[in-house]
C-alpha cells in the first residue's frame, strides 16, 4: 500500500470537496433562493434553471469526493484505532447519505416547475410546493451536520494522537467539526443562536489539512511505526 499515494489523492479529493461544495451549497442557492420571497425565488428558478441544476450537479462530484474520502481517512488512520477510524468512516458515510437526502427537496422544485406532473395545481399552490420542498431541504441538510461533525470530532483526534501527521491539523479539524455539531444542536434548541460562522470555523482545518497532504503527506517512519504496533 503506498500511503504517501493515499495522502496525495486526499488532497486533490479535499480540494474538489471544497470547490464543488462550495459552488453546490453556498454560491447557487444563494443567488437563486431568496428567503421570505416565494416568487422572487420561483422567478429566479425559471431563469436560471441551468445554474440551479449545476447547483445539484455540483454536489454530485462533492458527494463522490467525501464517500473516496471516507475510505481514504478510514485507511490513513486506521494504525491509530481501527476501530474509532472506521467509526469516523461510518459517520462521514451517513453524513453523505444524508446530505443525498436533502438535496432531492432542493432539485424537487424543478419537477413543479415543469408543465407536465402538476397541471391540476394553481400557480399558487406550486409556489407554496417549491418553498415548503426548499423548508424541507434546509431541515435535512441541518440533520446532515451533526453526523458531519463527529465524524471529523474522531478524525481529529486521531490525527492529533497519530504522530505521522501534525498535532496542530487535530485541533483545526477538531474545533470545525465541533462548530458543525453545535450549529447543529442550536438549530434545534435554540435557533437565535445558530450562526452560520460556526460551519466556517472548519474551513481553516480543511485548507491547511489540504495543503498538508498535497505537499508534505505523512511521515512515513513514524507511520510504520504505528502501523507495526496495530498489526
Amino acid at each position: 500500500m503506498n500511503v504517501q499515494r493515499y495522502a496525495k489523492v486526499a488532497g486533490v479529493l479535499l480540494l474538489i470537496s471544497v470547490v464543488a461544495g462550495g459552488f453546490g451549497e453556498a454560491y447557487a442557492p444563494s443567488k437563486l433562493i431568496v428567503a421570505g420571497d416565494v416568487a422572487a425565488t420561483v422567478a429566479n428558478l425559471k431563469s436560471f434553471d441551468f445554474i440551479y441544476r449545476l447547483g445539484f450537479a455540483a454536489f454530485l462530484i462533492e458527494s463522490f469526493a467525501d464517500i473516496t474520502l471516507a475510505l481514504i481517512f478510514y485507511v490513513l488512520l486506521k494504525p491509530v484505532s481501527r476501530e474509532l477510524s472506521l467509526l469516523a468512516a461510518f459517520f462521514g458515510l451517513m453524513a453523505t447519505s444524508l446530505f443525498a437526502f436533502a438535496e432531492l427537496f432542493y432539485l424537487a422544485p424543478t419537477l413543479f416547475l415543469t408543465d407536465g406532473p402538476l397541471k391540476a395545481f394553481s400557480t399558487d399552490q406550486i409556489d407554496e410546493l417549491i418553498l415548503l420542498s426548499l423548508r424541507f431541504y434546509q431541515f435535512a441538510a441541518m440533520i446532515f451536520s451533526g453526523y458531519y461533525g463527529i465524524a471529523w470530532i474522531v478524525r481529529a483526534y486521531l490525527m492529533f494522537r497519530s504522530g505521522y501527521l501534525p498535532k496542530f491539523l487535530g485541533v483545526l479539524m477538531g474545533i470545525g467539526g465541533i462548530g458543525f455539531l453545535a450549529r447543529n444542536f442550536l438549530l434545534i434548541l435554540a435557533p437565535a443562536y445558530a450562526s452560520p460562522v460556526l460551519l466556517m470555523l472548519l474551513f481553516p482545518g480543511v485548507l491547511m489539512l489540504m495543503v498538508w497532504l498535497l505537499v508534505k503527506g505523512v511521515d512515513m517512519r513514524q507511520w510504520n511505526v504505528r502501523d507495526t504496533k496495530a498489526s
